[in-house]
């Protein structure tokens, strides 16, 4: 049976390690690493090219696609206003929305089957608010979402295990700004 094609959106190389091995088998997959929030530019590099090199050095044959650094200016000029919330609140749910509809949209134009994210592997992210996104989403660009909560069955715990394994970068604020100022 033909595997459907996946876009993943991930937003790091560590979490990505345990969704992908969830996800490998089922899906044909490709990640789209779209994460225009990361601050600074090196950081953002950082995180892609850990991300590329999972991906080489476990003899995956996934394609990682780089969605841009360009709307960086564009991120910081949305989110004015939201510079104080906390972690986890509007500029977040914010933040997941921009990042979801540039993947939505981006599997639609280039005939994906089904789009997903690894964001909810992180237990510091809500699954509940980043799956209505999704579905959201999934109704807007007229394809298929994966509602999941990758954290379930020790998702995260793998995810370290795996980074540790492969040695990768484990970055430690969420990547924005206001995330690393507040740190």
């Amino acid at each position: 049976m033909k595997k459907l094609k996946m876009l993943l959106h991930s937003c790091c190389g560590p979490c990505s390690t345990a969704v992908i091995d969830r996800l490998k088998d089922e899906y044909d997959l490709t990640i789209f690493y779209y994460n225009p929030c990361i601050y600074p530019k090196e950081e953002y590099l950082h995180r892609l090219n850990e991300q590329k090199r999972y991906v080489l050095e476990s003899n995956l044959n996934i394609v990682v696609i780089d969605g841009t650094y360009d709307d960086n200016q564009f991120f910081y000029e949305e989110y004015k206003g939201l510079e104080n919330e906390k972690e986890g609140g509007a500029r977040c749910n914010k933040c997941f929305a921009l990042r979801l509809d540039k993947t939505a949209k981006y599997a639609k134009q280039n005939g994906f089957d089904i789009f997903a994210t690894t964001l909810t592997v992180s237990p510091h992210k809500d699954a509940k608010v980043i799956n209505q996104i999704g579905e959201s989403l999934s109704k807007k660009y007229d394809i298929k979402y994966l509602v999941a909560d990758f954290k379930k069955q020790d998702g995260f715990l793998k995810s370290i295990k795996i980074s540790k394994e492969y040695n990768l970068y484990r970055q430690n604020y969420c990547g924005c700004k206001f995330s690393l100022e507040n740190k």
